[in-house]
């Protein structure tokens, strides 16, 4: 599909992205969204009224902030307030006449009958857009990075395993020639939500009771967490006391009045395990010890006094120290079971995607397992997962892993290709054949 420019006016496509964490909005044939937005509205503590997603940055006191979201599970729960945030992206955002315009709708896969009709309801009765095309993300992400790599293997044999982790569930997805294979996709109903969940009963179990603090525990989440290579070291050096435990690192909480939002105390320390992965040199080696032994030998009341300039100290703030639960957090999505959790692990769900295609495709979905979606950011994922992987699948085949650009917005970017297109026009649903059909009828034309 050629990258071309948006038209203007009937010929006017607006590409939404409708995750259950975020809403990725823009014109079709734009490189990048207009708009990346919680699919949330929030209302404070202090206050009565209830405001949207993009506002929340505005708030002036985020602790006990309630959210109420439109989607749960990745299923749509509540449509009057998906109308309302989708009302605020497209007439005060993207500041479009949606009676003027098409719809490119990016919607999660499986999504059930009446569901599907109340959406069609919002997009056609209330909204009045000209004509419809419902994708997903799994085929949208295949899509554009086989654009974006004409030349590589992926493009050449137009056949992957999507690997989409996002904020509800975690989808892998086998793409042949540019459609999923609905029968072999396997989901597992762990996302960025269960994590947020975890971290917070973890927390709250240790320390601060952070039970009711969704928006701190996510930042928390997204700026502290990783994918751990070797679980076992990791803990050894997680009960470790002093500095030689480089994983402990310290996150300021909000007071409501100095500090309104939270941060990271000391952002290169909690990268720390970053370097110690990467330092292989004995001689580096022999340095860090020798700070590590003589930062032991400060008295601990000295350790707990000293911080760099406008940093709080322990002594006059709160503060959320984190060790392990950086890495036990990301680990649920690899072994589940081991929380008591009725599910199979990522690599496992990958191997039972792929065995449940033809024996001829299994060594080209092992040789294109492409990452996507806003829960493969934790660092260090890709590699957790190739060595998750190459145990389970035979040793004749090779194991790829690989992640597009920007996995949050991948499949927008495949939606706006794919909006500039011809193939668009020929596929999209026309508010007119809704009205003459309906909704399940015209749904059978997306082959979701």
């Amino acid at each position: 599909m050629a990258r071309g420019a948006a038209g203007v006016g009937k010929s006017t496509v607006v590409v939404l992205d409708n995750g259950a964490g975020f809403c990725k909005a823009g014109i079709g044939g734009e490189a990048d969204p207009s708009l990346v937005m919680p699919n949330c509205m929030a209302r404070p503590r202090s206050a009565k009224k209830w405001v949207f997603g993009d506002q929340i940055s505005e708030v002036q006191d985020i602790q006990g902030i309630s959210i109420r979201r439109a989607m749960d599970r990745g299923y749509l729960i509540n449509p009057d307030t998906e109308k309302e945030i989708w009302d605020r992206i497209f007439k005060t955002h993207l500041k479009i006449r949606p009676s003027e315009c098409s719809l490119l709708l990016v919607e999660p896969l499986f999504s059930i009958p009446a569901i599907q009709k109340s959406t069609d309801e919002i997009i056609f009765e209330e909204f009045g857009f000209q004509s419809l095309y419902v994708g997903n993300a799994p085929a949208l992400t295949h899509n554009y990075h086989a654009e974006c790599a004409p030349e590589s293997f992926l493009a050449k044999s137009n056949c992957s395993l999507v690997v989409d982790a996002g904020f509800s569930f975690t989808h892998a997805a086998p793409v042949f020639d540019g459609f999923v294979v609905n029968h072999a996709a396997k989901r597992m109903n762990l996302g960025g939500k269960a994590l947020t969940n975890y971290l917070k009963e973890l927390v709250s179990y240790r320390a601060w009771n952070m039970m009711d603090e969704t928006y701190i525990m996510e930042d928390v989440k997204e700026k502290l967490c990783f994918c751990s290579l070797d679980i076992s070291t990791d803990l050894d050096i997680a009960r470790r006391r002093g500095r030689s435990n480089y994983y402990q690192c310290d996150y300021i909480l909000p007071d409501g009045i100095k500090y309104k939002r939270g941060f990271v105390k000391d952002p290169d320390a909690a990268a720390a395990y970053i370097s110690k992965r990467q330092r292989l040199d004995s001689e580096v080696e022999e340095g860090v010890q020798e700070v590590i032994s003589r930062e032991a030998e400060a008295p601990r009341e000295e350790l707990r006094t000293i911080g760099k300039a406008g940093i709080p100290t322990k002594a006059d703030q709160q503060v959320l120290t984190l060790t392990n639960e950086r890495f036990l957090v990301p680990e649920m999505l690899f072994h589940p079971a081991d929380l008591g959790m009725n599910e199979a692990g990522l690599a496992e769900c990958i191997v039972r995607a792929v065995k449940a295609c033809h024996p001829s495709l299994y060594p080209v979905l092992y040789s294109n397992v492409l990452l996507t979606g806003g829960s493969t950011l934790f660092h260090g994922f890709k590699e957790r997962l190739e060595t998750e992987l190459r145990p389970l699948v035979p040793d004749e085949f090779q194991v790829s892993v690989q992640s597009v650009d920007n996995p949050l917005l991948a499949a927008w970017k495949g939606g706006s290709l794919l909006a500039a297109s011809q193939e668009f026009q020929k596929a999209a649903v026309t508010k007119k054949e809704y009205e003459e059909c309906g909704s399940m009828r015209c749904r059978r034309r997306f082959m979701l």
